[in-house]
């Protein structure tokens, strides 16, 4: 009864740090300057200004993030689909209302046209170049705040470590995305998606809290580990945003979601201090890493013998 309590705990207090970002939000840049101003001597106008030029970005990167991921790529998806192609559909029905047919076979190969030229034109470059832009924008907010927080980043100790780290990462991530696609596939009602949200719930953890134990020095496989050991508060950190990333039916939108809502996350994790809430770990990662592992010895091995030839 007990572990019972205690994972139920544990999973309302992740969901609640989880929403923590956004109280975070308004205070953090203030913080930042007001500290960095109290460093520096009174009299020293030339630091003063440097410090003015140099504040905290973090609440205008999450800003730059909202307009890019909401007000330019969503807005412009809703406008096309909701907007531009309904008065298109209705104009051919004007132009073709004597026959009802004929505007049937005309929008019936104008739909998918002006659809596939808009992903092709505007849809898949915005898309490219957004995951570009937020990877370097979330990157400036979780450093800012980090700074704040814990002081100068503790990374690893080489440069090929961090390499093949966030390469491994890369991999393991993707690994498990998959998997939780192939769980949702499950013909048991209900099952498969109980247990394809809970995949997303880890995952959003984990790219949340990734940040900062990337600054901690954590290596991936202690990262994993730490996961799946107080997996209920993760479940319920990574939950309002897995909720919130499954309510559009389009791939694209969902990724636009995303990107408006883990800035906040980011700052949640940050902040957020996880706790134990069960005996029994959760070895969702342990396949992937499995994978992942054998994926990479297959490469050393290749990589070898093409030198020794």
């Amino acid at each position: 009864m007990d572990s019972v309590k205690n994972l139920c705990i544990s999973l309302i207090k992740g969901f609640v740090d989880s929403l923590r970002g956004v109280t975070v939000l308004l205070y953090l840049d203030k913080e930042i300057q007001e500290r960095a101003l109290s460093r520096s001597p009174p009299e020293n106008s030339k630091i003063k200004q440097k410090i003015d030029t140099q504040q905290s970005k973090v609440l205008t990167r999450v800003i730059q993030s909202c307009v890019l991921n909401g007000c330019i790529f969503l807005l412009s998806i809703l406008i096309f689909e909701y907007g531009l192609l309904p008065a298109v559909k209705h104009f051919v029905t004007l132009v073709f209302g004597h026959d009802p047919g004929v505007a049937h076979n005309v929008w019936g190969w104008m739909q998918p046209f002006l659809s596939m030229t808009f992903r092709m034109i505007w849809v898949l470059p915005l898309f490219l170049l957004s995951k570009l832009v937020n990877s370097l924008w979330f990157q400036d907010i979780a450093d800012s705040a980090y700074r704040h927080r814990r002081g100068r980043p503790q990374f690893m100790s080489s440069v090929s470590k961090i390499i093949a780290d966030s390469l491994f990462s890369l991999l393991v991530q993707a690994l498990f995305l998959v998997q939780s696609m192939l769980v949702n596939m499950l013909p048991i009602a209900y099952i498969g998606e109980f247990l394809c949200l809970i995949h997303m719930c880890l995952l959003y953890s984990l790219y949340s809290f990734e940040y900062k134990w990337f600054n901690m020095g954590w290596e991936l496989h202690k990262r994993l580990t730490f996961i799946e050991t107080n997996w209920p508060y993760f479940l319920g950190f990574g939950l309002p945003l897995a909720l919130l990333t499954q309510i559009p039916q389009s791939y694209i939108i969902s990724g636009c979601v995303f990107s408006i809502f883990f800035p906040i996350f980011i700052l949640s994790g940050n902040e957020a201090t996880p706790v134990s809430g069960s005996d029994y770990p959760l070895r969702l990662f342990s396949p992937v890493v499995a994978i992942s592992n054998g994926i990479f010895r297959f490469v050393r091995h290749t990589a070898t013998t093409e030198k020794k030839r």
